[in-house]
This record gives C-alpha cells, structure tokens and sequence, in this order.
C-alpha cells in the first residue's frame, strides 16, 4: 500500500506504485494534452508529483521538449541565478563490511590498500584542500563500526573545524556515511555538520538486496528510513540520491521523487540537495557488469525533470562526469559541483598516490580547482564557496521558505561575489583572477536592492584590505 506520511519504507517507496505510474506514463506518452497541462502546472514553481514528472521523462514529442529543457534552464535561474556553488569530497577511510558488488570498498577486495586517516593526516588534507581554496567539504567514508566509528567521524569534524592555515578554513562539513541510528544524528548534529548525505543507489527493492548481498547495508528498510531518523535526530538538510545504472533509470526516477515527496509530506521540509551520479569504473568493479546505463541525452533529460519537478532543491553533480557532460547540464539544472576532486583516502596530500588503487572510482574530470572556477566563469556563472545560510541558521524549513519565495537570492548573490573575492585574491592563477574582477564589477549591478549593494561594495573593498568572513 502506498501511503506517502508513512515511516515504513515499503510503503512511502511502493513498488506497485511505482509500477502503476511507469504503466500510467508508458500509456500517456503520446497525450500531447496531458503534457501540456503538466507543463502549464510546472510553469508555476511549485513542483510536480512523481505521476506528472514522469510524463515529461518519457514525452517524445520533440516541440515538447524543447519547452521542458527551457522551462528547466529558466526554474533553475529562478531559485539558483547563476551560482554555481563549489566542494570538494574528502576520504577518510575505505574500510568497509559491506558487500556492496558495485563499490570498491566491498569487503572481498583483497587489491585494493585499505587505509584510514590519522588526525594529523587530515590535518595535512584539509591544508592541502584549503591551499587550493575550498571551504566546503563532503566527508566520505565506508562503513566499518571497528576501523571508522561514529566517534572517529567526530573527532575528525572537529579536527577539520579547527584548522586556520593563511587565509583558509572549512566552514562547512557535508557528511556522507552509511545509515545509522537516531543518536548517532544527534551527535553529527551536535558536531555541526552541514547537510546529512546518503544516496539509495537503487530503491528498487529486490535489486538492493542483491547488490548488497552481505554487511548492514543489505537491510533495504533500515537504509531507506536513514533520512527520516536524520530528521528526528535534529539534522535540519538532508541530501538523496541514487546511482543511476544500477536499475532502469525510469523505476530510479520515480522513487527518488517519492522519496521527495515523502519528506516533504512527513517532516515539511523536502531534501535540501539531490545528487545524480552514474556508475563509474573501479578497481575490482566492471561497470559493464551493469546493463542499465544510460546515454548523456538521458542523462540530461533526468537532471531537467528533477529540476522542475523539485525546484527548490540544489542538484549536485561530481567529478564522475566528463566536463562537456557537465557543462550540459549545469543549464539545465546543477547547482552545486566539486572541482580538483580526489576519490582516494590521502589523495589531496600525496596526489601522486591518486592513480593507487585506494580510489572509490575513476574521475572523468581531472582539473585543478583553478581551472573549474576559470571554465565556469567564462561561461557566464559564478562559482560561490559561501557557507552562510549554514551559519546563519537559514537551515531546514527557513532555507526552504526564503527558498521557495526567491528571497534567498538577496543573500546567496552578494555572498557569492564576496567570497568569490577572497578565492581570486588568495587562490586564484591571474588569468582567472583577471576574469573574475570583471565578473564581479559586472554582478554588482544585478545586485537589486540598493542597501545591500552599498554593503556589499563596502565588504569587497574591505576583502582587498585582508578581511575575510563577510555574509548577509
């Protein structure tokens, strides 16, 4: 039974009705009517259920399309602008009891060089990452209750917290790890951690079982019910996500919008980010072991559909994706992109270790930082390292409410351009330097209220001074 306010996950992810809505939209397909109404809806900024979105995933009626791409570009420029916000993820350990058959780290891998962290090493990484200019972090780790238990994931949150090296500190820490219990939440909460990330990999129940075969992960409910302990934990933003390539991305699609759906109908708050990766090559791993792959033309129609369907939500996409892919889809709705990424456990410290075989998958989009922020620049977007809301408190349903009545833009836009300067000036090569000083003067001007234009003029000239740390 379906039931959307439901805690148990077999029914806010119902498999019949997944089933049922690929049947409803396989039918509709044709109805050039019914999409139209369903576009006219999205026109709206409101969202779409995972019934309409599919429609537009699966219309075929070209014109169509090409209103559905449109609208996608224009929502995403509506909540967003043309911000593009920066992280890096960071790799504590790649110990892991898992069996997952996808993942390097699966616990039969005898090749690949198990290592963990020390304090003093993450120190050295969060130096490295801070010299190359990120202040946003996602921390990364398998799951291992011996060799990386929660309190080593504290502990290592304060570690980086605390380091101030030049000019440099994180000041947000996203946490990917495995699902876990509702005081373990309280005590990441505690810790300061920005959003709570777990990605599904596949809600197609039946499939989960059999790509985790063995470990604490194999437990379909337990995992999928992670999001709503993280919520009653006190954890106010949470990101999904599924790995597209395990299950046919269509059956992926819909429960990740149910997942949406679930979160905003229970807890008032729907995921703070959405993150679509696809499968990637990897030591012990055969992608092509995987028949559900899909093109770049799907994979940029799905990123347009999440787009209008959740059009509050920041959409994420890594260094899994080649930068012509990447750079297709931050029209059509990404928001946020890592750039000069290490999937290895050391891998910022000892770069020449990358190419070892501790990394989690290979990278398609191997340039530095510098050269993201210079490509993103000459394509018209600014690249913000702001951390603000976070601080702020604009977590949670107060993000979401400034969120969805477009007034966070009268924070992110300023706080974009400020922190842009502080990367140019203590970071940046002098050709990017050079093209974000004209970024900024032209960006000025879109600033609309005069107020916080005078202020943000005010800051900027104080960041060339050496001050640091402005926020609305």
């Amino acid at each position: 039974m379906y039931d959307i306010k439901s805690l148990k996950a077999e029914e806010f992810i119902s498999h019949q009705e997944i089933l049922d809505t690929l049947a409803y939209a396989e039918a509709n397909k044709h109805n050039e009517k019914l999409i139209s109404e369903v576009i006219e809806k999205a026109k709206l900024r409101k969202g779409l259920t995972h019934r309409e979105a599919i429609l537009l995933l699966d219309c075929d009626i070209e014109e169509k399309n090409q209103e559905i791409y449109a609208l996608a570009e224009q929502i995403k420029k509506d909540f967003y602008g043309n911000r593009i916000v920066m992280f890096a993820p960071l790799y504590l350990s790649n110990y892991c009891v898992n069996g997952c058959v996808y993942c390097p780290y699966h616990a039969k891998n005898k090749h690949i060089a198990r290592k963990q962290l020390s304090q003093e090493e993450i120190v050295k990484e969060v130096v490295a990452l801070q010299d190359m200019g990120h202040k946003r972090l996602a921390l990364e780790t398998g799951e291992d209750p011996v060799n990386c238990p929660i309190e080593y994931v504290l502990e290592s949150i304060k570690t980086i917290y605390s380091i101030k090296h030049k000019n440099g500190e994180i000041r947000r820490v996203n946490v990917n790890i495995a699902a876990t219990t509702v005081e373990n939440y309280r005590k990441l909460k505690d810790a300061g951690i920005g959003t709570y990330i777990l990605f599904q990999e596949t809600y197609h129940k039946e499939s989960y079982e059999k790509l985790h075969p063995t470990g604490p992960k194999h437990n379909y409910t337990y995992h999928t019910e992670a999001m709503d302990r993280a919520m009653e934990g006190g954890i106010d933003d949470v990101g999904i996500g599924v790995l597209f390539g395990l299950e046919l991305f269509r059956y992926e699609f819909v429960g990740l919008l149910m997942h949406a759906e679930h979160l905003e109908a229970v807890h008032g708050v729907g995921p703070h980010t959405i993150s679509v990766p696809r499968i990637r090559h990897a030591d012990d791993i055969d992608p092509n072991a995987f028949d559900n792959g899909i093109d770049d033309e799907t994979f940029a129609k799905l990123v347009a559909c999440i787009r209008i369907s959740v059009p509050y939500t920041g959409m994420i996409v890594s260094t899994r994706e080649s930068q012509k892919c990447r750079e297709k889809v931050l029209h059509l709705g990404i928001s946020q992109v890592s750039g000069g990424s290490r999937t290895s456990v050391g891998g910022y410290d000892h770069p020449e270790e990358e190419d070892d075989n501790s990394s989690q998958f290979d990278v398609s989009d191997n340039r530095t930082l510098d050269e993201v922020v210079n490509w993103l620049m000459r394509l018209g977007y600014i690249p913000s390292f702001c951390t603000a809301c976070y601080r702020e408190g604009r977590t949670g349903d107060r993000f979401m409410s400034l969120c969805k009545s477009g007034q966070i833009l009268n924070c992110c836009h300023p706080n974009a351009l400020m922190t842009l300067k502080e990367y140019l000036l203590d970071y940046a090569s002098e050709d990017t330097r050079r093209i974000g000083y004209e970024l900024i003067k032209n960006e000025i001007g879109n600033v609309p209220k005069e107020k916080i234009r005078e202020i943000l003029c005010r800051n900027l000239e104080e960041i060339e001074e050496g001050k640091r740390d402005f926020r609305f």
